[in-house]
């Protein structure tokens, strides 16, 4: 049976490519129907006729209101004995609900938040955080080891997504500071590819700068992971922080930064732009 696919962005395309290059049967729904319709997968009008195909279907969208707006669709006729495997990066208090909702209608729900960007995913070389009912983490777990290279189980539900939002911190913060190092190696007349290299066996020692290298030194910004997500996930970090009462001191400057980037029309840009914030 096909595996069915919501969601073909840059990280779901890239997930959807690894499937099917190792074998996988796919059957993908898009909202955007222009974007996919060249790419080389059984394509379906509406979300719920992809779930009446397929046993297990993977939603890989920008955030919980793509979500909502997906599972509020169906009802226990539809999503009973399915399985759905949530790839997206929600909001800790939303990603409850969909545990509830689809639990409630007799269907399966993973949440499952993803590391890694287009090209570990290539390779089958994500991360993955899965929370949720064990017995649904161990029946999936042999299509998530096709596409990730480190799977974690952490059973609490929304575990997986608020732990997804702390890495991100260490990801934004890493982008900051690896960018602004270069900038600052380039206003001392080193010439960026030498300081790239020379901070990749120092202190910038990270796998933000083994992805982001090349990106920086040809200033090719196509979005792998793009202003827009990490602006969003660092905000819905600042909030799990307010929650929680605790401050959070080193996301702030960072979720600005990127904010500023978004304001400047870069949202849609990679990540790795905020290269030029410092530059310039």
């Amino acid at each position: 049976m096909s595996i069915g696919f919501i969601g073909l962005g840059n990280l779901g395309q890239a997930i959807c490519k690894r499937l099917s290059d190792i074998g996988e049967n796919l059957l993908v729904y898009n909202r955007n129907k222009e974007k996919i319709k060249n790419l080389p997968y059984e394509k379906v009008e509406t979300p719920n006729e992809l779930f009446k195909k397929c046993d297990v279907v993977f939603i890989c969208l920008f955030d919980s209101n793509g979500v909502s707006e997906i599972l509020n669709k169906f009802t226990s006729d539809d999503l009973k004995g399915k399985t759905i495997i949530d790839l997206t990066t929600n909001h800790y208090e939303d990603v409850l609900k969909f545990h509830e909702d689809v639990n409630s209608k007799g269907g399966n729900y993973l949440e499952n938040p993803v590391f890694g960007s287009v090209a570990p995913a290539l390779k089958g070389e994500l991360t993955v955080v899965s929370s949720g009912k064990k017995e649904t983490f161990e029946a999936v777990k042999p299509i998530l080891e096709k596409i990730a290279k480190e799977i974690f189980y952490l059973p609490i539900p929304s575990s997986a997504t608020k732990m997804k939002l702390i890495n991100n911190l260490c990801l934004g913060s890493f982008m900051a500071t690896i960018a602004e190092c270069t900038a600052m190696a380039e206003s001392c007349e080193i010439p960026k590819e030498k300081a790239l290299e020379i901070l990749g066996v120092g202190g910038g020692q990270s796998l933000v700068l083994k992805a982001k290298t090349q990106k920086i030194i040809d200033e090719d910004f196509s979005a792998h992971f793009s202003n827009n997500a990490i602006n969003k996930d660092l905000h819905l970090l600042q909030n799990l922080a307010y929650e929680l009462k605790k401050p959070l001191y080193s996301a702030a400057i960072p979720k600005e930064l990127f904010s500023k980037m978004k304001m400047l029309g870069k949202g849609e840009e990679d990540f790795s732009s905020i290269y030029q914030l410092f530059k310039n």
